[in-house]
C-alpha cells in the first residue's frame, strides 16, 4: 500500500514538474530579457559577437525611442549583456524591442563565459538626447 501511495505521489509531482517547465508559449515572448514587448520599434540595431569582442567599439542609440536590438553570434558561444537597458541577449533569445529612459554612456559585455578574452569582450553604448 505505502509503495502505491509514494508512486502516485512521484506521479503527481513529475506533472507538476512538467507542466511548469512547459508553460503557455503564448504567455512568453520569444525574446531576451527585459525588452518592451508591446512597443513598435523605431530603429533598428544589430550587434555581432565573434570571439573576444563585438564588431564595432560603440554603438549609438537614441533616449525615448524604440529600437529593435538583435544578437548575432559569428563565432565562438556568446552573448549580449547592457544592464542599463535590462537586457541580455544570445543565440537563443536574439531579438529584444527596448526603449532607453536615460542618456549617457553605459558598458555593453558578454553574457557568456567564453574564454580567456571574456573580461575584454566590452563596447560602450551611447543614448543621446
Amino acid at each position: 500500500m505505502m509503495k502505491k501511495v509514494l508512486a502516485l505521489i512521484a506521479t503527481s509531482m513529475l506533472f507538476l514538474v512538467l507542466a511548469a517547465c512547459g508553460g503557455d508559449k503564448e504567455a512568453a515572448p520569444a525574446n531576451g530579457t527585459g525588452g518592451d514587448t508591446d512597443v513598435v520599434p523605431e530603429a533598428e540595431l544589430v550587434i555581432s559577437g565573434s570571439n573576444f569582442q563585438f564588431d564595432k567599439p560603440e554603438y549609438t542609440l537614441k533616449k525615448g525611442v524604440p529600437v529593435k536590438i538583435t544578437y548575432k553570434n559569428e563565432e565562438g558561444n556568446h552573448g549580449v549583456m547592457i544592464p542599463a537597458l535590462n537586457l541580455q541577449l544570445d543565440s537563443n533569445n536574439d531579438t529584444a524591442v527596448v526603449t532607453p529612459d536615460k542618456t549617457g554612456e553605459f558598458e555593453i559585455s558578454c553574457s557568456i563565459m567564453c574564454g580567456s578574452g571574456h573580461s575584454n569582450m566590452i563596447s560602450k553604448l551611447i543614448i543621446e538626447e
